[in-house]
This record gives structure tokens, sequence and C-alpha cells, in this order.
């Protein structure tokens, strides 16, 4: 065990580095150094019956663990010293043999694993030194100042090993450290501007995203990590530091108050848009039972339009709203289908009373009776109109039909109109007097409003006129 009150070289106490196991050592008789430079105090007891001391042998070491303190192996120290029978140390250097102090707490052979030991401690420290100097981490003016106070203690070191080696690797580590100095500040410095550089460009991300981002969830997540990073980065000089540090903070102040602003004004369209929303529902909700399906429902289209155009509201208020909207349109459509369904039931009813009409039409024979056939097609053409209007879908059908009947039936009157010549004109100044009254009684209609009857009328004077185009052109033909 090392003297627990030696200092080392760099003025720590021994009892404070990672102490190296050995040979027991009586603390009560452990010597201190003298101001001679030899061991002075109590005398240890010795064996009475030993009179010769056993050869030195190298103290065991156990292995340095600490990540931070290099593993030195143990020194022999009967190469480079001795202890004398009467505990005189003594080194040797290239400079000689010097006497380093007196061991009285044991036999010669402790003695020498003593001094070996505090060699031993003594390697450790330029060991630990070297590793500074080569790890580029450490400050090299301090390992430099430790070197030097360790080099010159070694002329008066109270240790027992190869001390040459010991003040070789010390001038190594003096002469190398300018040298490491120089390698350090380079490093250092090119860590500043990877540090400084990247910075920077956080910054300038953070810049670009107060700037132009819209993305408010996806931004404001980005700024956070980028300060996160920013906390991970170190050795920027203070003033770029602190400059880059404002340019972030004042980039994120700015997208905090672009964000605000931003839903401040999404927040006051959502107002207008419920507000908006709210009168639509009103409105709807007024129409909703309406009979006047046409027009309701071209006016619920509307609506609906002008529901979009609306914007969103809150979402709780939009959701209600549109509740309600919807429902006022269901109860309106709901009745025009309902409606709509008795309508069609009554348009099936007249769509089969006109097939009936048309099965007895299978009688009109123009070519048997042209006057007969007439005045039956007149009947059957009053009687079609009196029952009224037909699903769409059966219209086409059935009109077809009809049209099959007074074609035959013109196509036979043309036929007549061929074989009297005499009486042409006098059938065509008929027809025009025909025309020329359906066009009256369309004008009245339309006057007095009755739409579906002045086009009646206007149909009648139609088919008038074109028999009497056909009467004219058969006289003309002639």
């Amino acid at each position: 065990m090392s003297d627990p009150n030696a200092q080392d070289r760099t003025g720590e106490s021994t009892q404070e580095r990672t102490p190296r196991p050995g040979p027991a050592t009586p603390r009560a008789h452990a010597a201190t150094p003298g101001p001679a430079g030899r061991d002075t105090g109590g005398t240890a007891a010795r064996d009475n019956g030993s009179s010769t001391a056993a050869p030195p042998k190298p103290h065991p070491v156990a292995a340095q663990t600490h990540p931070h303190v290099p593993t030195v192996p143990a020194s022999d120290p009967s190469r480079f010293g001795r202890v004398d029978e009467d505990g005189t140390a003594w080194v040797r250097t290239s400079d000689g043999e010097r006497c380093i102090g007196s061991w009285q707490a044991g036999d010669a052979a402790e003695g020498l694993a003593h001094f070996g030991r505090r060699y031993d401690d003594l390697a450790t420290e330029v060991a630990i030194l070297e590793t500074r100097l080569t790890s580029g981490t450490a400050d090299v003016k301090k390992t430099r100042a430790a070197a030097e106070a360790l080099a010159e203690s070694l002329p008066t070191a109270a240790v027992i090993g190869d001390l040459d080696a010991l003040a070789t690797r010390l001038a190594a580590i003096i002469e190398h450290s300018e040298e490491a100095a120089a390698l350090a500040k380079q490093e250092k410095e090119r860590r500043r501007a990877e540090s400084t550089a990247r910075k920077e460009t956080l910054a300038a991300e953070a810049e670009t995203i107060a700037a132009e981002s819209t993305q408010w969830k996806a931004a404001g997540d980005r700024l956070r990590e980028i300060l996160e990073e920013w906390k991970t980065i170190h050795g920027v000089d203070r003033k770029v530091d602190d400059v880059l540090w404002r340019r972030y903070s004042k980039a994120r102040e700015a997208f905090n108050r672009r964000r605000g602003a931003h839903f401040a004004e999404l927040d006051r369209e959502r107002a207008a848009a419920k507000s908006r929303k709210e009168e639509l529902v009103a409105r709807a909700e007024e129409l909703q039972n309406s009979t006047d399906w046409g027009a309701t429902a071209a006016a619920f289209r509307d609506l609906l339009a002008e529901w979009k155009a609306a914007g969103r509201a809150p979402k709780d208020a939009d959701d209600q709203l549109w509740k309600r909207f919807k429902g006022a349109q269901d109860v309106f459509f709901a009745a025009r289908n309902a409606a709509n369904a008795e309508r069609d039931a009554e348009y099936e009813e007249n769509a089969r009373a006109k097939e009936a009409l048309l099965e007895t039409a299978s009688s009109i024979d123009p070519s048997a009776d042209l006057e007969g056939a007439r005045a039956r097609l007149r009947e059957l053409q009053d009687q079609w109109e009196a029952i009224g209007k037909v699903p769409r879908d059966r219209m086409h059908d059935l009109e077809g039909r009809l049209r099959a009947i007074e074609k035959k039936v013109r196509e036979a009157a043309d036929s007549e109109w061929r074989r009297t010549d005499p009486e042409a004109l006098a059938r065509a100044a008929q027809f025009r007097e025909r025309v020329r009254q359906f066009e009256e009684q369309a004008a009245k209609a339309t006057a007095a409003g009755r739409a579906k009857e002045a086009e009646k009328a206007l149909a009648q004077a139609a088919q008038w006129r074109e028999w009497a185009d056909a009467a004219e052109g058969a006289v003309g033909e002639r």
C-alpha cells in the first residue's frame, strides 16, 4: 500500500487515486520522507530470526477498469534500485545511484516493493498525461504544466523504477504539447465551424417555415424538433450563437403570430358561416310544409347552393345546423314524393282509359265513311283531352297510336279532296275559316291566361291549315 501521506507530483493525494494492490504495509510503521530525503520516524519491528532479506519480486497489479485511467503494467523495482539491510533505499539512473530515503516498516523486500509501487503510481500519472495529450479533448496547457512539474520532481522522487524512461516520456509530452495544442485548436475550430453551420441551417429553415409554411401542425412540430436539436449543438462562439438564437427565436415568434392570425381569421369566418347557415336553416324550415312542389324544390336547390358557398361553421354547430337543414329538406321531399306517387296512380288510371279509348277507335274506317270517320275522330280527340295526363313513360306510345288514327283519316280526306276537285276551293276556304276561328280562340285564351286551351286551339288551327294547304295544293296540281 502506498504511503497515505505522500503527495503525487500534480499535488493530488495518493489516497484520491486508484490504489494498486500489493503486499500490505503496516500503516502504523510507515515512514515519511524527511528533509534529507531519508525516511524518518518510527522503526518497524523485525523478525529476530530473519537476518537476510528475501529476494525482491515484482508486485502484482490488478488491471485498471476506470475508462479514464490507462492500464500500466507493474514494474520490477529490483532492476532499478535496492533497499539495504539497514533500510536505506537507493535508485539507479543514468546519472548514477542516489539515496531516496529509509525504510523501517519491514524487511528490505517489503521496502523495495513499497518504493516500486510509488514508482508505478508515478508512471500511472505519466500515462494519464499521455492519454490526455493524444485524446485531443483535454486542456493541453494544463497537461504540459503537469508534465513539467513531474519532470522537475523526478530528480528527488522517492521511488524505485525506470526514472530515465519516465523522464524521456515526460520530455516527449512537453515537446509534443505545442503540436497537440495546435491540433486541438484546429479540431476545436472545425467542430465550431460545423456547429455554427448547423445552427445557421436550422435558423434558415426556421425562417423559411415562419415566412411560407401553412401546414400549421407539421410546421409547429418541426420548430420544436429544431429547438431540441439546437440544445445538443455546442462549441459555437458566444456572440455568433446569440445572433443565431435571435434569428431562430424571431422566426418562431413570427410563425406563432402568423398561425395565431390564421386561426383567429378562421374563427371569424366560421362564426360568419354559422350565422349565415342559421339563416338558411330558418328559411328551409319555413318551406318544409309547402305544397308548391316545383317552386319549392327549386328554392331548396338554391338554398343548398348557398349552404355550400357559406363555408364551414365550428364543427359541433355545423353538424347540428346541417341536421336541421337536411331534416327540413326531407320533410318537403317526402311530402312531394307522396303526392307524386298519388298523382302517378291517377295518371296510370288515365293511361288505362286512353288505352280503352284507342280500342274503340279501331272501328274508325275513313275509306267507308269519311265524314263519319271525321266525326268519330273529333269525338275521340275531345274524349282524349278530357281524360288528362298519363305517366311520362307511357305518353310516347299512347300519343303515337292516336297520331296513327289521325293520319289515316287525314290521308283519306286528302284522297277525297283530290277526287272532288270542283269543291276543293270551297273546302279550302272552309278550312281557312276554321284556321281563323281556332286562331281567334287561341288569342282569346291567351289573353285570358288559359295557356293550355290556347295551345290546344293553335294545334287545331295548325291541323286545319295543313288540310287547307293540301286542298289548295290538290286544286293547283289539277
